[in-house]
C-alpha cells in the first residue's frame, strides 16, 4: 500500500487545493454523498467519483460518513475507501462530520415554534463541537403581535451569545444576504424540525437545487420527509448539506453533570454557586436559580435544562460500536 501524505481535515474555507491531495496510487477526497452503500468522493480537480467502502471498515464498526476526508483507490468507474482520516467532529442525525456550522431552521408557525426542541438542539451541537446558526422561518405567517412576540424569542438567543436570524414579514432578501455572508467559506449542515422549511430555504439560497418541498400536516403538525439522502452541495462558495428531516433528536450521550456546560449563560454565571459541582436544581446559594429569579436567565431555558436533566438520569446507557475514530 503506498505512503499515505496526511492532510489537515478542520478548514473555515472551502480551499480544495490545500484540503486534497495525491499520492502514486491513492487519492485524497471528501464524500459528498452517500446513497445505498455509495459515497461520492470530491477531489480537487472538482471530479466526483463513486466508492464503496472496505469490509474492514464493517469489521472494525467504523462507517465512512459525508464530510469525512478519506484516502482510496479508483479504477474503471468504481472506486474503493482504504482509510478514513480523524474526524473535527460528527452528528447522528444528521450523519455527517467536519462541520463548521449547523443551521437550526426552525419554524414560527406551522409547525409551532418549539424552544425545548431548539435548546435540545443547541445542547446536542455544543456536546458535538459545532458552531450553530439560528434561522427562523416562516415569518411571513406571523400576525403584527406574533412577530414582536418573535423578536423578543430572537433577542433573547442572541443575548446569550447565539448567531441567530430572523427574516422580515417583507422583505427576505436582505436575511438570505446575510445568511449567505455567515455561510461563506464555510461547510454547513441544516438540520431542524421536519417541515420547518429547509429545503425551501435551501431553494431560495441556490433555485437550481430544485429540492422537493413538502407540505405539513394539520393533523400531525409534521411534515413529510422530502429529502431521501446526505449530500454535500456547493452553494456560492460553501459546502451546504441538506439532510433528511427529523421531528425528534438521538438520545444525549454524555454524563448529567456536563449538561451545564451547554448552557453558555450557565456557564457564566455558576462559578458563583455557593457549592462546587452545583447542578442547579434545589442547591442552596445557586447563582443560576438566582439569575433565574431576576430574569437574567430565561423561563423557557431553565425549563429545558432541568427537562434534559431528567431525560438524561432516566436514559439506559448506549454503547458505541462505530464512527469512533473522532
Amino acid at each position: 500500500m503506498p505512503q499515505v501524505v496526511k492532510i489537515r481535515t478542520k478548514t473555515t474555507s472551502v480551499d480544495y487545493n490545500r484540503l486534497f491531495c495525491y499520492t502514486n496510487d491513492m487519492k485524497t477526497g471528501r464524500i459528498i454523498r452517500s446513497l445505498s452503500g455509495y459515497y461520492d468522493i470530491q477531489i480537487s480537480s472538482g471530479e466526483v467519483q463513486r466508492t464503496r467502502a472496505r469490509g474492514e471498515f464493517r469489521k472494525s464498526g467504523q462507517k465512512p460518513l459525508v464530510g469525512d476526508f478519506v484516502d482510496f483507490e479508483s479504477e474503471n468507474d468504481e472506486g474503493l475507501i482504504w482509510k478514513i482520516h480523524p474526524r473535527e467532529n460528527v452528528l447522528v442525525r444528521p450523519p455527517i462530520a467536519n462541520i463548521d456550522v449547523a443551521v437550526i431552521v426552525t419554524a414560527l408557525k406551522e409547525p409551532d415554534f418549539a424552544p425545548n426542541l431548539l435548546d435540545r438542539q443547541l445542547v446536542a451541537l455544543a456536546a458535538a463541537r459545532v458552531t450553530p446558526l439560528i434561522y427562523f422561518t416562516k415569518s411571513d405567517l406571523l400576525t403584527e403581535s406574533e412577530y414582536i412576540h418573535a423578536t423578543e424569542v430572537l433577542n433573547r438567543y442572541l443575548k446569550i451569545g447565539y448567531t441567530t436570524i430572523l427574516p422580515s414579514i417583507n422583505n427576505t432578501n436582505n436575511n438570505f444576504f446575510e445568511l449567505r455572508s455567515e455561510l461563506r467559506g464555510k461547510v454547513a449542515v441544516f438540520m431542524g424540525q421536519t417541515g420547518a422549511g429547509k429545503s425551501t430555504l435551501l431553494n431560495h439560497l441556490s433555485p437550481e437545487l430544485g429540492l422537493e418541498t413538502g407540505v405539513v400536516s394539520k393533523a400531525l403538525s409534521r411534515g413529510k420527509h422530502t429529502t431521501r439522502q446526505v449530500t454535500l452541495i456547493q452553494v456560492d462558495d460553501a459546502l451546504i448539506a441538506d439532510t433528511p428531516g427529523f421531528s425528534s433528536y438521538e438520545v444525549f450521550d454524555f454524563p448529567v453533570e456536563q449538561l451545564a456546560d451547554y448552557f453558555p449563560e450557565f456557564v457564566a454565571v455558576r462559578q458563583n454557586c455557593r457549592f462546587r459541582g452545583c447542578l442547579h436544581l434545589n442547591e442552596p446559594g445557586c447563582a443560576v436559580k438566582e439569575s433565574l429569579t431576576l430574569g437574567a436567565i430565561a423561563q423557557s431555558r431553565y425549563n429545558s435544562y432541568k427537562a434534559f436533566y431528567d431525560l438524561i438520569k432516566s436514559q439506559k446507557p448506549r454503547y458505541k460500536t462505530d464512527n469512533r475514530n473522532i
